[in-house]
């Protein structure tokens, strides 16, 4: 399993991209920019549709930050695309499909029994190391403002309390 500070796992797998195309996607297109991966356990179910549209409303922001938004579940490109035209309407980024489960079991989020990925974020930086991991149960979605809110503070580099937001001063050290 990935940790904080070390490499995040490479790959390359088929993506649904804007406009409903295929696209094959590298970790490594992405060298130099801020990446937010997040994995979700499948399509056309309950809560994963509240966070991708969330992560959508939120997406100009995370661009704003020099930060590009990729999910990942292990359904199908088609599927994807067949979810994205029925229920989603355009995301703004592409959605990875993981059908072969090496992409989540590489990052950790594989619940094997069940054959599908939990609800797992990593923040990726632009050297390609993990600067941030969270896995949630599959009950409970995660928040978008969150993982915005952390990537903010990633960037900005300094040390920031709970709770802080752009604009609040930063702890001091010493």
């Amino acid at each position: 399993m990935p940790s904080i500070g070390q490499p995040a796992p490479q790959f390359t797998t088929s993506a649904v991209v804007d406009g409903g195309d295929f696209k094959d996607i590298s970790l490594s297109d992405y060298k130099g920019q801020w990446v937010v991966l997040f994995f979700y356990p499948l399509d056309f179910t309950f809560v994963c549709p509240t966070e991708l549209t969330q992560f959508r409303d939120l997406h100009k922001q995370f661009t704003e930050q020099n930060a590009v938004v990729l999910g990942v579940s292990v359904d199908s490109v088609h599927s994807h695309k067949r979810w994205i035209k029925d229920d989603l309407g355009n995301l703004g980024y592409p959605l990875l499909g993981d059908m072969t489960k090496r992409m989540s079991r590489d990052y950790g989020v594989l619940l094997e029994e069940q054959g599908i990925a939990t609800r797992g974020t990593f923040i990726i930086d632009p050297e390609g190391t993990i600067q941030y991991m969270g896995i949630h149960n599959l009950n409970v979605g995660r928040d978008a403002r969150e993982i915005l809110r952390v990537l903010t503070a990633l960037k900005s580099g300094e040390l920031c309390a709970a709770g802080w937001k752009p604009g609040d001063k930063h702890v001091v050290a010493g």
